[in-house]
């Protein structure tokens, strides 16, 4: 690699990075999209429920005990949601974190391949290919294994 090149590669060893890093952050709202919009079918549903139960109710002493049984089917259908919600967080957070070493990891070999060792600039990388080497070995030792 000579120096001519190397301002080019490194721009677009840059933008990758930065598409990159933009397609993630997309990815990662339509997922919170996507849960949302399930959430919110779901207490559509349950609403709809709660209105035919008042609607067949035939007599007062169902009719009074309506409020009280909706605010523990509502009280215990929240746990369940936020439940569910914490596992989506978890879910989508290692997805994301995932894509984003990957992304880092493509553009620290495209840096690195760009630098070369004929390059003035490769002693200034060369510190923090190390320290990336050493974060990226212990990541993947500490990672957990399957799913």
């Amino acid at each position: 690699m000579t120096t001519e090149t190397l301002p080019l590669n490194l721009l677009k060893a840059n933008a990758e990075l930065q598409l990159r890093l933009t397609r993630l952050l997309q990815e990662s709202s339509h997922q919170w999209l996507d849960s949302v919009k399930e959430a919110s079918s779901q207490g559509i549903a349950e609403t709809s429920a709660e209105i035919e139960g008042v609607l067949r109710s035939a007599n007062w002493q169902a009719l009074a005990s309506l409020p009280t049984e909706a605010f523990w089917r509502q009280f215990q259908g929240c746990v369940a949601h936020v439940q569910t919600f914490q596992q989506v967080a978890i879910k989508n957070q290692a997805a994301f974190t995932s894509g984003l070493h990957q992304a880092i990891e493509s553009w620290h070999k495209a840096v690195s391949s760009a630098l070369g060792s004929d390059t003035p600039f490769a002693d200034v990388f060369k510190q923090w290919n190390a320290l990336w080497s050493q974060t990226t070995e212990a990541t993947q030792r500490k990672a957990p294994k399957g799913d």
